[in-house]
C-alpha cells in the first residue's frame, strides 16, 4: 500500500520526506544493533565461555549471525542510495530501502531474543528460560509488528467503508 500524498506536496517532495523519515528511523535502530553485535563479538573471549553447553553455543552463534544480518540490512539502504545516487529512481529506492529496514527489524528482534535466551539459559532453570523468551518474543512481535499491522488493517477497512 502506497502512502497517501499530502495535498500540499508533489510526488518528489513526498519521496524526499519518506526517504528522510526512513533514514531517521534507521539512525534510531543502528546503535542498538551495533551495541548488541559488539557485545556478542566479545563474549567468546571471556574465560567462562568455555563452560557453555552445546545449546548455548548454538544460540550464541545464531544470535551473532542474526545481529550481523540486522546490521547488513540496516546499512544496505545507505549503500543502495549511494549506488543509485542521481539515478532518478527514488520510488524504487524508497520502496526497497523500506523493505530492507523491515527485514532488519525482524533480524534485530531475532538477535535480541537470542541474547535473552542465551543469558536466561545461563542464569536460570528451564521454566524461567521458556517463559522469559516467549514473553519477550511476544513483546517484540506485538510492539514492532502487530501494532502497525493492526492499525494498517483498520485504516484500510475505514477507507473501504
Amino acid at each position: 500500500m502506497e502512502p497517501r500524498p499530502r495535498d500540499d506536496e508533489t510526488d518528489d517532495e513526498r519521496l524526499d520526506r519518506e526517504l528522510d523519515q526512513l533514514l531517521q528511523e534507521l539512525r534510531v535502530a543502528m546503535p542498538g544493533v551495533q551495541v548488541l553485535f559488539a557485545f556478542l563479538l566479545a563474549v567468546p573471549f571471556q574465560e567462562r565461555f568455555e563452560q557453555v553447553t552445546e545449546f548455548q553455543r548454538d544460540v550464541y552463534f545464531g544470535t551473532l549471525l542474526a545481529s550481523a544480518v540486522a546490521s547488513a540490512l540496516f546499512i544496505a539502504p545507505t549503500a543502495y542510495h549511494r549506488m543509485m545516487f542521481r539515478g532518478r529512481d527514488k520510488p524504487r529506492l524508497v520502496r526497497i530501502s523500506s523493505q530492507l529496514a523491515l527485514a532488519g527489524i525482524a533480524a534485530l528482534a531475532i538477535a535480541m531474543n537470542g541474547a535473552i535466551l542465551l543469558v536466561t539459559d545461563v542464569l536460570f532453570q528451564d521454566t524461567t528460560v521458556v517463559i522469559t523468551t516467549v514473553l519477550t518474543s511476544l513483546l517484540f512481535l506485538g510492539l514492532w509488528f502487530a501494532l502497525g499491522i493492526a492499525r494498517r488493517m483498520s485504516n484500510e477497512r475505514s477507507r473501504d467503508s
